[in-house]
């Protein structure tokens, strides 16, 4: 298995050299695309085949690259399938998706040849089984992602997006190097050599924090998620969903590689740390996204509150497990686990729509659209299935991972520690909240989008999207429905999972009546999704046919309910921002020190009112702001150095090789 996965990692590298070839053909990005989804098709079916029938088999290769005493070290194991499925069923969304929307590309010359490459890099640092392999292909993961970003540059916002993603990719990297260079002091770069190794708890817990930053920064954990809503809108669409969907369960794969596989039994303050990140984090990512107008933007500030979740669920694991209740662990582990399959499902599905949106359109802005559930039907079921699984609504996928979560939640009693049993249930609150506002987030979205009048002559006059885009969007819905109703088949795909990083597993499912979910015992609590859509279905049916049955079918006439405003110009409806109005008045003046300016001109003028609306990263001007400052400030002082005399160099070489040899000698 490992050996298909390796020729599978190999072909997506050798279309990346092909693809500064193919970008000058004129069906050059077909040819691309298709070779990728037969690729990533490849590597899924492999990783598939292992997590299903052959979970506790791991299996190794190491190849004569990289270090020469070292070589790179690969291994497939339960944990790196199940990512490879992840990985690889977005990257088979995303080629085929992009085997239609990428023949509009502008530039294909800046997308074709990084885009097999950025597949590769994420598969490689699933595969890795040494630090020297992890990071390379980590740094290249970044690299690659960030020459996507900027690959329309001409637009000024990509330009600043991809560097303040350089500069974050460059920190989360520098972390990972030092976590590694802490366990590898006394053990080795082998990932073998570091589990067998015992480092002491201060060290781990050193480990941690380090890991935390580095795949928290990859992830989009708050305050280190300044770049993800810069970077996830600029990139193309087929990308933003890896971004968004796949790319950030890479980094929550390295935070469960080292500190559940690689580190030893945790200690409970680890948890608090994980759970006092995580749960802000969701709470805050989903009211950021509740204040956007565009729709990239909004998918990007929702992926932060969906990685929030899921630290939260790790956090969870990490505190069961460190008080021996391995039982609960697995549900909370099996929770987060499952959420992030699901949010590669739906996250992919809408960025994949707002692509297929700015496609038939040219807007991002959902002020400038509406009335496209006309004009793009098929688009607009597959989003609205997108909208309803993420916003955590029963029988879609989005609810389940979330409840195990909250079930997880109500099991905090049994832990000893009184500093968990009180965090636990104010991040359980803020998870409640956060799923409130992404209920409101979503109505909002699909409602202003999609509902309604078109604000605009794009939007009037626009047009289903291709063929592929729809399959690869209608293919994920499909997902997201399935995994919503018969959620017992993926526990049980996890439990291989489960069993290696925390010891336990959930119940088996499977064997329950009518495939219903059962956290811990029947007798405390269980969902059936299959029933749920059984039931909704029959009553939607039984409506709408007692209403075409005995409502009246005369025609009559009368003029539509106005809210008082009978012009019907559409700009009277409800747009994005008045939406959000209400929440933002709430949680405005504390979380985004927002401002409502008013213009109102003399009486006699013909000038119309307007009403601005300013909003504020406290974060980014408090956190981010100040350091650019100071580096402005180190730079230009030292920016004398480049202007020295030949002796003043000789001087300061003279002077690093003394320090050098002092350093040796000490």
């Amino acid at each position: 298995m490992i050996a298909v996965a390796l020729w599978s990692v190999a072909a997506l590298l050798a279309l990346a050299p092909a693809g500064i070839v193919l970008s000058t053909r004129p069906r050059g990005s077909i040819i691309l695309y298709g070779g990728c989804l037969l690729a990533t098709s490849t590597l899924c079916v492999t990783a598939l085949s292992d997590l299903l029938y052959a979970p506790h088999l791991t299996q190794s290769a190491t190849l004569p690259i990289g270090l020469p005493w070292l070589g790179a070290h690969f291994r497939l194991d339960a944990l790196s399938a199940f990512f490879l499925v992840v990985v690889n069923l977005g990257g088979v969304a995303a080629s085929l998706f992009a085997l239609g929307y990428g023949r509009h590309e502008d530039s294909p010359g800046r997308v074709l040849p990084f885009y097999p490459a950025y597949l590769a890099a994420m598969n490689v640092v699933v595969l890795a089984s040494d630090a020297f392999s992890f990071l390379v292909a980590w740094e290249f993961m970044s690299l690659t992602s960030w020459a996507l970003v900027v690959s329309h540059h001409r637009a000024a916002e990509n330009v600043r997006a991809g560097y303040v993603y350089l500069l974050m990719a460059s920190f989360g990297t520098l972390t990972l190097l030092l976590a590694f260079g802490l366990l590898a002091s006394g053990a080795g770069y082998d990932f073998d050599a570091i589990r067998a190794s015992h480092p002491s708890a201060a060290l781990a817990g050193m480990v941690v924090i380090l890991v935390l930053l580095g795949a928290g920064s990859k992830a989009g954990l708050v305050p280190l998620h300044a770049w993800l809503p810069l970077a996830h809108p600029a990139a193309p669409s087929h990308v933003s969903g890896l971004m968004s969907g796949v790319m950030t369960k890479v980094a929550v794969y390295g935070f469960v590689r080292i500190v559940f596989d690689l580190l030893p039994e945790p200690v409970w303050w680890w948890s608090m740390v994980v759970l006092l990140v995580g749960g802000p984090t969701a709470t805050l990512g989903v009211l950021y996204a509740l204040m956007q107008r565009d729709i990239k933007r909004v998918l990007a500030y929702s992926t932060i509150e969906n990685i929030g979740i899921i630290f939260t669920g790790l956090g969870l694991a990490l505190a069961f497990k460190a008080e021996g209740l391995d039982w609960v662990a697995a549900l909370a582990f099996t929770a987060a686990m499952l959420h992030v399959f699901n949010h590669a499902l739906f996250k992919s599905l809408l960025f994949f729509g707002a692509g297929a949106v700015l496609g038939a359109t040219g807007e991002r802005d959902m002020e400038k659209l509406g009335g496209l559930i006309h004009r793009m039907p098929t688009t607009a079921v597959a989003v609205l299935v997108g909208c309803v699984a993420i916003s955590a609504l029963p029988p879609f996928n989005g609810f389940v991972s979330e409840w195990l979560t909250f079930q997880a939640i109500l099991l905090s009693p049994h832990l000893s520690s009184w500093g968990l049993k009180l965090v636990i249930p104010a991040v359980g609150g803020l998870l409640a909240l956060a799923a409130a506002f992404a209920a409101a987030c979503f109505v909002k979205l699909y409602g202003i989008s999609f509902l309604g009048r078109p604000r605009s002559d794009v939007a009037a006059a626009a047009h289903e999207t291709d063929r592929f885009s729809l399959t690869a969007m209608l293919m994920l819905a499909a997902f997201c429905l399935v995994a919503g109703i018969l959620p017992g088949l993926f526990i049980d795909a996890l439990a291989p999972v489960s069993r290696t990083m925390v010891g336990n597993v959930m119940p088996h499912q499977v064997g329950v009546q009518w495939l219903t979910v059962v956290p811990i015992a029947e007798s405390r609590s269980s969902y059936n999704g299959l029933l749920v859509f059984v039931f909704a279905a029959l009553c939607g049916t039984a409506a709408a046919s007692a209403i075409h049955r005995f409502a009246s079918d005369r025609l009559r006439r009368a003029p539509a309910w106005d809210c008082g405003y009978p012009d019907p110009n559409p700009t009277i409806q409800y747009s994005a921002s008045s939406f959000s109005q209400p929440i933002r008045r709430v949680f405005g003046s504390v979380v985004f020190a927002a401002r409502e300016i008013g213009e109102m001109p003399p009486p006699s003028s013909p000038l119309p009112a307007r009403l601005q609306v300013e909003l504020r990263d406290l974060i980014w001007d408090g956190l981010y702001a100040p350091v650019a400052i100071v580096i402005d400030f180190a730079t230009d002082r030292i920016n004398i150095l480049q202007f020295l005399s030949i002796r003043r160099y000789l001087t300061l070489v003279f002077v690093a090789l003394i320090v050098l040899l002092l350093v040796v000698a000490l």
